[in-house]
């Protein structure tokens, strides 16, 4: 067993946009695996998940706005984001071999990195590392942190990593 300054709980409690970058995530998962569309998928979230109990979970409360944000922006930028994503992947690990969970992960990060100016980069990214963590017990969560931290370097011209950026 590690000590408790070296773990954290597996998913720190949210905040509401917190809560509904998780929740954005999981409907781009749903939306890439299931196909279904941007307006049944918003509907469906904000009528039975967001602030809703689901099998026996309740979902946290989720800053609504934010949410439809990131999943419309998602899709309507996803020809941008995917070649920003592509490149600060390394050359053995091409976007399509990714999950979908990373894949929406990643979507999700880097267009609050492009679009959201006024979100700190270390928000977002701590951000989206806790929703890998809440996914992946492995290696997932610091490749999220990398890509994250390469794109916020090149659209932003800032990152929270330490050392030299790995091209």
């Amino acid at each position: 067993m590690t000590g408790p300054e070296e773990t954290k709980p597996p998913v720190r409690q949210a905040n509401k946009r917190g809560a509904a970058r998780l929740a954005a995530v999981q409907a781009l998962y749903q939306m890439d695996v299931a196909g279904s569309g941007l307006l049944e998928i918003t509907a469906e979230y904000e009528a039975f998940r967001l602030g809703k109990e689901v099998d026996g979970a309740l979902y946290r409360e989720a800053d609504a706005q934010w949410f439809r944000a990131i999943l419309a922006g998602v899709v309507e930028k996803q020809k941008t984001l995917d070649p920003i994503v592509r490149q600060a992947l390394t050359e053995d690990w091409p976007l399509s071999r990714l999950d979908s969970t990373l894949r929406a992960i990643l979507r999700a990060g880097t267009f609050e990195l492009m679009m959201r100016a006024d979100v700190p980069v270390a928000v977002i990214v701590s951000e989206y590392v806790d929703i890998a963590k809440a996914f992946y017990e492995e290696d997932e969560p610091k490749l999220v942190n990398a890509v994250l931290d390469r794109i916020s370097r090149r659209v932003r011209g800032e990152g929270r990593g330490k050392g030299k950026e790995a091209s």
